[in-house]
């Protein structure tokens, strides 16, 4: 779990995991909630950064192409 969210409500859900992994998980002493909370994290960050890039995809095609028709404004200023 992130640090910023570490004094989030917290919301009792009921899972099905598979008895093995539990198993383990326990064996190895490790935090269900805990790697449940960072893994769902990263899922949604993904999921959203997707939908983002969906959204945006006609804006973003169009200033690449504008970029590649006429370059940018700094071009030809910029030494490297």
């Amino acid at each position: 779990m992130s640090p910023t969210h570490s004094g989030a409500r917290k919301a009792p859900t009921n899972l099905s995991i598979r008895a093995d992994l539990v198993r383990k998980a326990k064996a190895l002493k490790l935090n269900l909630s805990e790697l449940l909370e960072s893994s769902l994290e990263s899922a949604i960050l993904e999921a959203e950064q997707r939908a983002w890039l969906e959204a945006n995809r006609e804006a973003i095609d169009a200033y690449n192409a504008a970029v590649a028709a006429r370059g940018v404004f700094s071009e030809g200023w910029r030494r490297f």
